[in-house]
């Protein structure tokens, strides 16, 4: 005995419903199987941040109050260093403790965790018989200085009279209050170090 078309019909909706049943509970299995993994690696492998002792890679752009932009290194080469290895100012040090690979952050950083305060005191008469004769210094210039400690320092030429040159060991920042946008863009753990004083970088 044949079956009708209406018999037929039934069957088919049948065999289709379970079909789409099947698929479903199909979907859902993988959809659970995916949030346990990402969960488990969530747990168990967490993403990188940042800590002290840590190798890290930045891009930042660095500027004033008014956003003037002092310097950046966004679209060249990332910045190297060592947190808490003391290579850079604090404030930019910490800012970057805890960011995770890829992160982006802005920070303010007020000027004693930054360069310091502007030192009067670092501003001296340089005789001109400590300059070669064909030398030609000009305000504004950047000159090296080697300290007593070895360690070179960057001074400014603030003035030439025939009394001598008038030099000034602040840093150009020194006094400022500081923003920068940091990207994090490579992380290699490394073990804890103890933070030394801050150079005057970037």
């Amino acid at each position: 005995m044949k079956k009708s078309e209406k018999e037929k019909g039934k069957e088919k909706k049948a065999t289709e419903s379970k079909q789409q049943y099947k698929l479903i509970g199909i979907i859902a299995v993988v959809a659970v199987i995916i949030i346990c993994v990402a969960a488990y690696l969530f747990v168990f492998n967490p993403p990188l941040s940042v800590a002290v002792g840590d190798t890290i890679n930045v891009t930042y752009t660095g500027m004033f109050d008014n956003k003037t932009v002092f310097d950046t290194n966004v679209n060249s080469s990332p910045l190297t260093f060592t947190v808490g290895s003391g290579q850079l100012i604090h404030g930019f040090d910490a800012a970057v403790v805890g960011m995770k690979l890829n992160e982006e952050k802005t920070v303010s950083i007020p000027y004693m965790q930054a360069y310091g305060a502007y030192n009067p005191d670092l501003v001296g008469i340089v005789p001109l018989s400590q300059f070669p004769a064909n030398q030609t210094l000009t305000p504004g210039e950047k000159l090296y200085e080697r300290s007593q400690d070895g360690s070179i320092a960057i001074v400014t030429v603030v003035n030439v009279t025939n009394a001598g040159v008038a030099i000034d060991a602040n840093s150009p920042l020194a006094g400022q209050n500081l923003t920068f946008d940091i990207k994090v863009v490579g992380i290699t753990k490394g073990s804890n170090v103890s933070a030394a004083a801050t150079t005057p970088t970037p």
